[in-house]
């Protein structure tokens, strides 16, 4: 056996290494299925396009990741994914979702992560992470906890919380049982900025593969975009949507000029709110158009993919629950963008309909979340029903 992981030998353990790479097709065909065909983003290639979506665990340990995330993150990448999306981290303290979530805001956070990188590359997974910051959303529950509360969504003082430095783009709350957060200010956001930066700067020396920037589901940024909940009077808000892109894609520039891999950037496509996304010339929620826009000036500022999802900015949201629900919103941006990569998650839970996604061109990566969770098996037994053979982990090569 050969120690794989020879960035920091001796440290954890020994691999028996896996040649080819776990996920990849043993027997290639001239018209094998996409979703197990290499793709490059930017200046890496990625063996699969089986994407495991970042996903809140709720075991960090202010903010520091744990033993559970070692544990869960190395399960998919020695199942066969192509690569890794860690959960939504927060470049401040106060930008977390929970008590219990993820941060990147001190040194002191990167040695874990590095374990996990490290574990991660000793598959042949590329791993990134999902930077964020949670805006008006933030301060809350972890679900297990929430169940517990009542009605209350926002934790105290007491219990880990920071309902008094809650901020988004206006004085907007979610909904009733969310504190009402404060203004951000323009001096501000530019230090919300520089901890994005900062984070980067974190993330080179981790040894991460791309970075996910978060302006999805009714946190910062996706706060930002919609006017449901941007109300600003200023230049960075209000029914303008050039003034409520204007600041999500300058914090992007600044991310994009501190980072030479692969960018991406998580979208909420539709706030799902009732009524049209535009009425008599004023937008009413944020849509389908507006996003094709949002992801347009994206893509100009380098952005390498822009992976779609939708809701959470709004608490009366109206969901229509399908399979591959945000497959028609990832194809209009595709439609809009035909040379740039999409990616799209969402209730894609059969392999011939995420291998038909690609196929037909609606989005180039398919992401999985929940049922990754379920079963970090799914590539394996996506292959099958697809028809192919992949490399099983040595570990695990007498179970298939």
């Amino acid at each position: 056996m050969k120690a794989t992981n020879d960035a920091v030998p001796g440290v954890y353990g020994y691999f028996p290494q896996n040649n080819p790479e776990i996920g990849t097709i043993l027997e290639k065909t001239e018209s094998g299925p996409l979703l197990f065909t290499p793709i490059t983003i930017g200046n890496l290639t990625f063996k699969n396009r089986i994407f495991a979506a970042p996903m809140c665990q709720y075991s960090s340990d202010n903010g520091h990741a744990t033993d559970w995330h070692l544990v869960h993150i190395g399960s998919m990448a020695s199942r066969g994914v192509g690569a890794i999306c860690m959960e939504a981290t927060s470049v401040v303290p106060e930008g977390r979702i929970s008590p219990e979530d993820a941060g990147l805001w001190t040194d002191s956070q990167m040695e874990p992560l590095k374990r996990i990188v490290n574990f991660t590359h000793s598959q042949g997974t590329k791993i990134g992470v999902q930077l964020a910051h949670a805006g008006r959303k933030a301060s809350t529950y972890s679900p297990w906890i929430r169940q517990k509360a009542g009605s209350r969504r926002t934790a105290s003082k007491d219990e880990n919380g920071w309902p008094d430095e809650v901020f988004g783009p206006s004085p907007v709350s979610w909904s009733n049982d969310f504190v009402k957060p404060k203004e951000l200010s323009k001096d501000q956001l530019v230090k919300i900025e520089d901890a994005f930066v900062a984070a980067i700067g974190r993330c080179m020396e981790i040894g991460f593969d791309f970075i996910e920037i978060h302006s999805a589901h009714g946190y910062l940024l996706s706060s930002f975009v919609s006017p449901l909940s941007n109300v600003r009077s200023d230049d960075l808000g209000g029914q303008s949507l050039a003034n409520r892109l204007r600041w999500p894609l300058r914090l992007i520039k600044r991310c994009r000029e501190a980072w030479d891999k692969p960018l991406f950037v998580r979208i909420s496509a539709t706030d799902w709110a009732e009524g049209p996304e535009q009425e008599n010339g004023v937008w009413k929620q944020f849509g389908i158009e507006q996003s094709k826009i949002y992801a347009s000036e994206m893509y100009k500022l380098g952005v390498d993919l822009v992976h779609v999802s939708s809701g959470g900015n709004w608490s009366e949201q109206n969901i229509i629950i399908r399979p591959g629900i945000h497959v028609p919103f990832a194809e209009s941006i595709k439609q809009a963008n035909p040379k740039q990569l999409v990616g799209v998650v969402g209730l894609i839970k059969d392999p011939k309909l995420a291998e038909a996604c690609l196929q037909e061109g609606k989005a180039d990566v398919i992401f999985l979340a929940r049922a990754l969770m379920r079963n970090p098996h799914w590539p394996m037994e996506a292959a099958e029903q697809l028809g192919v053979r992949v490399k099983v982990a040595n570990q695990y090569e007498r179970a298939f």
